[in-house]
């Protein structure tokens, strides 16, 4: 079994469509092994993707991500990494296969839903981020 790391974005959870998307992890086979609803700051969301700081949508995407509550996650199942990023479909929902979350919920390349880790070493940075050993089931 493999662990990942999920976001549910504020776009998502403005619109109040956390349940759909919880719906479709769960028909894919994820077993939740953490969830809770945050809100984070402006630093917190550099923290988490200071990876992309030289990069020219850093101060976008840190504060759209820090504009209202999120939920995170921690999804177990084989291939979870790959399975929770076909799930989300194409990080422009334009570009994403019909079915998927970003397809379907998706307002453009920035609000599109979901985040997910895309190898196993993000997973462990992401997962520790935001859940310490107590708090996954």
């Amino acid at each position: 079994m493999e662990r990942t790391f999920a976001i549910i974005k504020p776009d998502a959870v403005e619109r109040n469509i956390t349940g759909k998307i919880l719906g479709k992890i769960e028909e894919a086979g994820f077993t939740i092994r953490g969830m809770k609803k945050i809100h984070l700051t402006r630093k917190q969301a550099e923290g988490f993707y200071y990876v992309h700081k030289e990069r020219p949508f850093f101060n976008d995407l840190c504060a759209f991500m820090s504009r209202s509550a999120v939920v995170v996650l921690v999804l177990e199942r084989e291939n979870a990494i790959a399975k929770w990023r076909e799930v989300m479909g194409a990080t422009n929902p334009a570009n994403a296969e019909p079915g998927t979350i970003r397809k379907e919920f998706g307002l453009g390349i920035e609000e599109n839903s979901a985040h997910g880790s895309d190898s196993p070493e993000s997973a462990a940075f992401e997962i520790p981020y935001f859940f310490s050993s107590l708090e996954l089931v």
